[in-house]
């Protein structure tokens, strides 16, 4: 897989923004960030903005929604709402909007959709998709959505159980969506032990240049599924700068093919499992 396909976002999930890191942002290549409406204690585009200030307009924003203070609710009233008002706080129309991890209810995942597709028809946001930890439930609902959403986000990387790569995959092609970008490639701690004792350099192209840990793991992400965009989050400028690198990393075909097709055979019976509820649903 070639660097050229690749982008990284930064994501606002763990680490708010601040001005030093969205300066360096930009400085590197980064040009997007992926926050969500529930973010900050709800405070998530107001942070941003503040943060932000006069470089918002050089910034690609994707947004979420779904979860609100007293629960979670897919009502398409209240997801245009929230649509809506993150629009107005950051004074422009967001340039994507995802429904935030609608496994919670998937039975309301078909009239959401229907919902952001409207907002997105009335110029409420520029594209919509879906963000989502877990696939699977989604599979059984997936031929109920009428429309088609722009971008499908899902986790990425070595950390990622097999059949939920492979749900990842099949809901996609299922609702035909157009993109598909990735989350939590270092499955929200960078400096776990567990990646201490993975050499990640069994995925790269040979001949490269040197990388880091986190560099090859972020590369090796991209394939895992295959995603033409990574949200990752940090409050570091250095950081951000060694991850943006890890696009031009080139990644083994072969061998990503190799350790998918591993995934499958030790999933073993509860792979067929999964395999047959997606051909029969």
């Amino acid at each position: 897989m070639r660097g050229a396909d690749r982008r990284i976002a930064l994501g606002l999930y763990r680490a708010g923004p601040t001005r030093p890191v969205l300066e360096r942002a930009l400085e590197v290549g980064v040009t997007a960030v992926d926050t969500a409406y529930n973010y900050g204690r709800y405070q998530g585009h107001r942070a941003l903005v503040k943060a932000a200030g006069d470089l918002l307009d050089r910034i690609e924003v994707s947004t979420k929604v779904g979860y609100f203070p007293g629960g979670y609710d897919l009502t398409p009233a209240r997801l245009r709402a929230a649509v809506a008002e993150a629009g107005e706080v950051l004074g422009r129309a967001p340039d994507t909007v995802f429904v935030h991890n609608p496994e919670h209810d998937p039975d309301g995942l078909p009239a959401a959709c229907e919902a952001l597709a409207t907002c997105q028809a009335d110029g409420l946001c520029r594209a919509w998709g879906i963000a989502t930890w877990n696939p699977l439930p989604l599979l059984r609902v997936a031929a109920s959505v009428a429309v088609r959403p722009d971008v499908l986000m899902v986790r990425a990387g070595l950390a990622v159980l097999g059949p939920v790569l492979d749900a990842g995959e099949h809901l996609r092609s299922r609702m035909a969506a157009g993109e598909v970008w990735g989350m939590a490639p270092f499955a929200g701690n960078p400096s776990d032990p567990v990646w201490s004792g993975l050499d990640t350099g069994v995925f790269l192209e040979p001949g490269q240049e040197p990388v880091s840990s986190a560099q090859a793991r972020l590369a090796v992400a991209f394939a895992v599924p295959a995603v033409s965009r990574i949200a990752v989050g940090t409050n570091r400028p250095d950081h951000l700068t060694e991850l943006a690198a890890a696009t031009s990393v080139d990644v083994s075909n072969d061998t990503v093919h190799a350790y998918r097709q591993l995934l499958r055979e030790q999933a073993g019976g509860r792979g067929k499992e999964t395999a047959h509820a997606v051909h029969d649903g």
